[in-house]
């Protein structure tokens, strides 16, 4: 008897899964148009009742699902029912299907369907590990895993190193989102902290890290630890609302689970502020000016590693107007390289440049040689919108109630790129300090900002003056 592993169907990599068009042309060679409530055109699969959809992801003896339908179906069912509903779908129709239950089934049938069930329980587990931090969901694995390899021992080696590597999983998730909570509690306004210690602070990120380069390539571990601990399926679930065939009874009645792309953008949004801080603490005109040259640099090499979430958000922090309007001190900084990198984030056109700059960031990628030529790391908010869009533009659901399947090969080609980009190691080496002054170091809150701002470069205008004036009482008590 063949090894499990020469009978188990093939995974290619994420990037080859869906060819420029979506998917796969040569999926199904269904002639007729529809088949068994699925509906295809030229081979396609366009649509079909939830519970066809269902069947068509369970393998039997001579059929297994494709891998580009596995990945499309798991993503885009959360928006009908429940992960764990589908789960036990999925566990009775094996059962009933492969007579697993039943004890004087022919155990050559058992051989030739239970590598295959196996494959897709690893590769649900693979792809949505986050789907079995539900107790139900694990009850389910370990049930049906258990009867396939009750009477083989190498699928029970089989099924123990899936179970383990899914533990890993959820437990790295855990510690990791631990770390978040303890970075958040400690992240305090660098005013209060300037109030109470005004000598602590005076370490700028000059101090702490003088090379623009190894500023950027540590922005870069950030960018790709926070990237790599988000579930495919949190861009779905973002967008989960009821499903019109379930009268009131939404499909996430819990929190919807989108922790890690929310801690994503706060990371985002904190780097910003981060900028805009460090800008404008500084006393003098000439500190000021250098350290935006010096955030221009970084902003460059992040553009050069292909880490565009970062160059946006330095971009954000410097057009931000507590910093924009310091005239004085942008008048000293040498500005050309600060406008190409603005022309490359230019948002006409839909973000016309970046989009080119990242298509090239994405090829170079899939023809890389070494990991630093394959990240690609997207202005992330932007890929956020463009999901979101998608999903508003078409309906989930076609008239005669069948699943709008075609909607969803787009949205899963968008999101398996991602999956991906998300799946690089980081190639530079960790500075654990650099780390530390990124993620903890207090910043000013935007009032703060603006304090400061009018600190280093008095107001313009009455406006601003009785701002100024507003701001120091509030925030310094002073009059």
């Amino acid at each position: 008897m063949p090894g499990p592993k020469e009978s188990m169907p093939q995974t290619p990599p994420f990037s080859a899964m869906f060819d420029s068009s979506g998917y796969n042309r040569n999926l199904y060679q269904s002639a007729e148009d529809s088949c068994g409530g699925l509906y295809y055109h030229d081979n396609n699969l366009l649509s079909g009742s939830l519970e066809a959809l269902i069947q068509h992801l369970v393998p039997n003896v001579d059929y297994y699902p494709d891998r580009t339908y596995i990945f499309t179906f798991l993503l885009s069912s959360r928006l009908f029912m429940h992960p764990y509903e589908l789960m036990a779908k999925v566990c009775h129709l094996c059962v009933e299907h492969q007579r697993l239950s039943d004890p004087n089934s022919d155990k050559n049938q058992i051989r030739k369907i239970a590598p295959k069930i196996l494959q897709l329980l690893t590769e649900w587990t693979e792809t949505f590990p986050y789907d079995f931090r539900d107790e139900r969901m694990m009850r389910n694995l370990k049930d049906l895993a258990h009867r396939i390899a009750s009477g083989e021992e190498t699928y029970r080696k089989n099924v123990q190193q899936m179970i383990q590597c899914l533990i890993r999983k959820l437990a790295a998730l855990s510690q990791y989102e631990e770390v978040l909570a303890k970075i958040s509690s400690t992240s305090t306004d660098r005013l209060t902290v300037l109030k109470t210690k005004p000598q602590s602070i005076q370490r700028d990120i000059i101090t702490v890290c003088s090379d623009p380069y190894t500023l950027a390539q540590q922005l870069t571990h950030i960018e790709l630890e926070r990237l790599n601990y988000i579930g495919p399926e949190e861009f779905v679930q973002a967008f989960v609302q009821k499903d019109p065939l379930d009268n009131d009874k939404s499909c996430y009645s819990e929190r919807k689970k989108t922790r890690n792309l929310e801690a994503y953008v706060e990371w985002f949004n904190r780097l910003s502020y981060l900028v805009a801080t460090e800008i404008c603490m500084p006393v003098k005109k000439k500190h000021r000016a250098r350290m935006i040259e010096y955030f221009i640099d970084v902003a460059r090499e992040c553009f050069n590693i292909g880490n565009f979430n970062s160059l946006m958000a330095i971009i954000s922090g410097m057009n931000m107007s507590p910093v924009s309007r310091l005239k004085k001190t942008w008048a000293k900084v040498k500005t050309a390289k600060f406008d190409v990198l603005e022309h490359q984030m230019d948002p006409s056109s839909n973000f016309y440049n970046y989009r080119t700059a990242l298509r090239g960031a994405a090829q170079r990628s899939l023809t890389a040689h070494s990991s630093r030529e394959k990240i690609v790391i997207p202005f992330f908010s932007l890929l956020i919108k463009d999901i979101y869009f998608l999903n508003e533009g078409c309906a989930n659901r076609l008239p005669n109630g069948h699943v709008n399947f075609e909607k969803f090969w787009e949205l899963a080609k968008q999101v398996s790129e991602f999956m991906t980009w998300k799946q690089v190691e980081c190639p530079f080496e960790r500075d654990r300090k650099i780390l530390q002054h990124l993620l903890t170091v207090p910043v000013f809150s935007e009032d703060a900002l603006y304090l400061a701002s009018y600190e280093s470069e008095g107001p313009e205008n009455h406006i601003e003056k009785d701002r100024w004036k507003s701001l120091r009482s509030s925030l310094l008590g002073r009059v």
